[in-house]
């Protein structure tokens, strides 16, 4: 895994700007730790950072390859599972091969296909493509938006990198945010619009979408890929049939490597699939499995039971290390370290997150980063196969909003008085409601799979997003390669046309999963009640972010005065986030956790230097 950088300009010679490149690749050590390299070129420089996964001598980048006299050169961030299918396929065609790396593989697959090569391609990506016979550069995002890509002109020149922080390493790009950016954070946030990273000036690669840009420094932007609504021909029985056969595959296509591989294990159904069928393939080549599972100090004291999160994860997290035999081990987070660490969540993102639902990840792949390279983590389950209580409740279910963003009325009670005319509803009825117009659907569906189509939609494009792109910020700012079984395009493409009674068969959230599950993992994991990512609910951890919040308060220079009502927060800090019981966003994002997001959102204004445009 890696990260790309790169400057673009077919109409002026740009080849003294290579110090800035080399600053913009600075901003990407942590992504790749092991090796740097630049292409250099009148128009075209790129650069890279590399973490060694695969094929350490054949695989250094920016590669260059010639063929028939043609030069191609590419920048590449990410892992292809299918690459040995791909490789036979170029064989046939009269291609060779001077290593084992996907890099090579995806860089002929250009030269052969051109840019219909991401039609054919099944994994997580980000790259740049450097033509230098037709002068045009080529950059595309995998389908789901598991790696990350950003983009801005400035100058005539398109500024690319893997981070929003490589962008900004860029003279002349402003640390602007204006009015719009402004309402999106308190729209939408920490989820962002597709193709927008809030910042003024600066541009998101929409996930499964290319951008062009051609000799005369046109700018082409198109979608290669969405979802296609499609008769569903399987009973029950068959779907489960060929649910467990896509998932065992992706599985197994995601543990090659040249280098150390683990899995994360919660206990909950999606980790335990991921860590079973992991161990099996493991047992089968005489290694054993290594498991980690993460937990808060004390927690076991002070979990407390709800809908979104009904059990604790540990007990569940030993019977599965148990039953497969795992090396398994347990990270215990102290709750200092996890509020301190509300910084480097932020760092890692370029933005507020998820407040400690970043840190605490940030935290548990820093630990897990001292023994391994690459994990395999259960993320994207509950979008595809319905695993949130709004798939299964109706009141959520049929919510003419965005179901995991329900309490706009309880954000736009903490702006201050003069943001309080700020397009908060506008800007969620615009989005949701463009989404919808984006769903594909069939003639004739009933009124419980048009909407399951729409929900699946919206979680696709949206909450599936921002928890890989939380994933993926804070993997890699450990040097950490996470790897997202569930978001293989072929399952995605299969599940999202499951009629409802047989997604959520026999009645249950993610019914079919647990059925396709049977015989693989212990009956009480199959059958447990979902459980989402732990927080922790020790009141030390509240105390701590609440001291945290009331300094910056205290404090006059502090900037997120000038976007926030003082005393509804001051209230909610006296109230240790009693007074503010719903959800900011998703299931977790409650109380203290939106106290320790707005200390999220002061570090950004503040280290970031960010220009509010009033």
């Amino acid at each position: 895994m890696c990260g790309i950088a790169g400057l673009i300009n077919f109409k002026a010679n740009i080849v003294e700007n290579i110090n800035i490149l080399k600053k913009m690749v600075k901003t990407l050590e942590r992504r790749g730790p092991d090796t740097e390299g630049f292409y250099i070129s009148n128009n075209v420089l790129l650069g890279h950072r590399r973490l060694i996964v695969v094929d350490p001598e054949g695989g250094i980048q920016p590669m260059t390859k010639t063929i028939e006299g043609k030069k191609f050169t590419i920048v590449y961030n990410g892992e292809l599972y299918n690459t040995e299918d791909l490789r036979k396929d170029l064989i046939k065609e009269g291609f060779t091969f001077n290593s084992y790396s996907d890099t090579e593989v995806l860089l002929t697959a250009y030269i052969a296909y051109g840019k219909d090569c991401v039609n054919k391609l099944i994994g997580i990506f980000a790259f740049a493509v450097f033509d230098e016979a037709k002068q045009e550069v080529f950059l595309v995002r995998d389908q789901m938006g598991v790696k990350p890509l950003f983009y801005a002109i400035c100058n005539n020149t398109l500024v690319f990198g893997s981070e929003i922080k490589t962008i900004l390493a860029y003279p002349n790009i402003k640390r602007e945010v204006n009015i719009e950016g402004l309402t999106e954070i308190f729209a939408l946030g920490p989820a962002t619009i597709p193709g927008s990273a809030v910042y003024k000036d600066i541009k998101e690669v929409a996930p499964a979408n290319c951008v062009l840009v051609d000799r005369n420094n046109n700018i082409k932007v198109w979608e290669y890929w969405t979802v296609k609504a499609e008769e569903f021909k399987e009973n029950a029985e068959e779907a489960i049939e060929h649910t467990r056969q896509l998932l065992i595959d992706a599985i197994q296509r995601q543990l090659v490597g040249d280098v150390p591989l683990c899995t994360f294990l919660s206990g909950g159904l999606d980790s335990s699939a991921i860590s079973a069928i992991a161990a099996n393939s493991f047992k089968e080549k005489g290694k054993k499995l290594t498991t980690y599972s993460i937990d808060y100090e004390d927690n076991d004291k002070y979990f407390k039971s709800s809908l979104f999160q009904p059990t604790s994860d540990e007990f569940y997290a030993e019977e599965m290390a148990k039953f497969i035999n795992s090396d398994h081990k347990k990270v215990v987070l102290n709750h200092k370290d996890l509020a301190f660490a509300l910084r480097d969540a932020v760092r890692a993102r370029d933005l507020p997150g998820m407040a400690d639902i970043d840190s605490s990840l940030l935290l548990f792949c820093k630990e897990i980063r001292n023994d391994f390279v690459v994990g395999l983590s259960g993320e994207c389950a509950d979008e595809i196969f319905g695993g949130y209580p709004w798939f299964t409740r109706d009141e959520m279910f049929y919510l003419d909003t965005f179901p995991w963003s329900r309490f706009v009325n309880s954000r736009k009670e903490i702006v201050s008085k003069k943001l309080k005319e700020m397009p908060i509803d506008e800007m969620v009825k615009a989005q949701y409601d463009k989404s919808l117009s984006e769903v594909p659907h069939l003639d004739n569906e009933t009124k419980k799979d048009y909407r399951l189509k729409e929900v699946s939609y919206l979680n696709l494009k949206w909450f599936m997003v921002n928890l890989l792109n939380r994933k993926d910020r804070v993997s890699m700012y450990n040097s950490l390669e996470v790897r997202v079984p569930f978001a293989d395009i072929r399952l995605v493409n299969y599940t999202f046309n499951m009629p409802h009674d047989i997604k959520l068969y026999k009645g249950r959230e993610k019914g079919l999963l647990r059925a396709a599950l049977e015989g693989i993992l212990p009956e009480d994991i199959i059958y447990r009640k979902k459980s989402p990512y732990p927080k922790t609910h020790n009141p030390i951890y509240t105390d701590i972010v609440c001291k945290m919040m009331t300094e910056i308060l205290d404090k006059k220079s502090s900037p997120i005065h000038e976007i926030i009502d003082e005393e509804v927060i001051r209230e909610i800090i006296r109230t240790k986030g009693e007074s503010y019981k719903s959800p900011w966003y998703g299931q977790l994002m409650t109380g203290p956790q939106l106290i320790a997001y707005l200390v999220q959102m002061n570090i950004w204004l503040e280290e970031y230097n960010i220009n509010i445009l009033l």
